[in-house]
């Protein structure tokens, strides 16, 4: 090889990497970093452009924004935690690889495959009053015949965050459960044998040997998750619309599209948006600390 073309060689090796890689940094400049620094200017500048809190103040001033912030907790807690019980449970039983449990892992991943917004239209058409939940319940005897069930009604909230969460659990249970199967099958069964080996039932074995090696998994699904639940709007906002049952991130849809003509829509949308960003990494950092994913090496050893 000559030197003029080592010398070739070495520059594009030098260069070629940045190249590569432009296309993607490019994209993320104008599509990722640039809405998040503009919507960012515009949380902490007025309507003459000057610094100012002022939209901080008219966020946590805004009558709705504590329900919001309270619908949206509890849509979180219980809804996660919902659907990782029910999520472990389907992994652990496709995981024993029975017979048909092919069939029922894709009987369960069928939600998983339905867009959230055909979701939402299926869930609308079934709880108004007419809808096919409530003649479901009469073919099958539950209701008399003209007896009707008011699902959404929005009267009660505790009626209404429950119909979220399992509508929510429902959906997401599927996701969540693959990660936690993909974990499970990737786990050595020589160390469930030897705990089999040595007296151990399946509960112990479960609580001693499956769950601590599964670890890494548990929090990378819970964690994706606890992300996930706090930005759910769409389907809450086609079950009951923007005012009934109010969640953060409804709040930004709501300033944005539903009253965009105001003076300050777009900061208080944009202010909105910045709240929840830091409310989603503060849930983030606590939950890996509380986990103890900061305080774990490669491999889930402790450092």
């Amino acid at each position: 090889m000559s030197k003029e073309q080592t010398s070739k060689r070495r520059n594009w090796n030098q260069v070629g990497p940045y190249l590569l890689v432009a296309p993607a940094l490019i994209y993320y400049v104008l599509f990722w970093i640039r809405p998040v620094f503009r919507t960012f200017l515009f949380s902490i500048t007025d309507a003459t452009g000057r610094l100012s809190l002022e939209n901080f103040r008219l966020v946590l001033e805004d009558p709705t924004f504590i329900p919001a912030a309270q619908n949206t907790a509890i849509i979180v807690i219980f809804s996660v935690t919902l659907e990782f019980v029910a999520a472990m449970a389907l992994a652990l039983l496709i995981n024993r690889k029975f017979k048909g449990s092919g069939i029922l892992l894709f009987i369960a991943m069928i939600p998983m495959a339905l867009a959230p917004v055909a979701l939402g239209a299926m869930w609308k058409t079934g709880f108004t009053t007419h809808g096919w939940v409530n003649s479901f319940l009469t073919y099958i005897g539950f209701l008399d015949i003209g007896e009707k069930i008011i699902f959404l009604s929005g009267e009660s909230r505790f009626k209404n965050l429950l119909l979220i969460i399992l509508i929510d659990a429902w959906q997401v249970i599927p996701s969540m459960m693959i990660i936690l199967l993909a974990g499970l099958q990737g786990l050595p069964k020589e160390m469930m044998e030897a705990s089999y080996v040595f007296g151990a039932n399946r509960w112990k074995t479960l609580r001693r040997i499956t769950m601590p090696m599964l670890r890494p998994t548990i929090q990378t699904a819970v964690i994706l998750r606890l992300i996930s639940a706090l930005q759910i709007w769409l389907t809450i906002v086609m079950l009951f619309g923007f005012g009934r049952v109010p969640v953060l991130l409804s709040r930004v849809i709501y300033y944005s599209e539903e009253v965009p003509n105001l003076t300050n829509s777009f900061r208080m949308s944009s202010t909105y948006s910045v709240v929840i960003a830091v409310i989603i990494t503060i849930v983030a950092v606590m939950y890996l600390k509380v986990s103890g994913a900061f305080g774990r090496k490669n491999g889930g050893e402790r450092s």
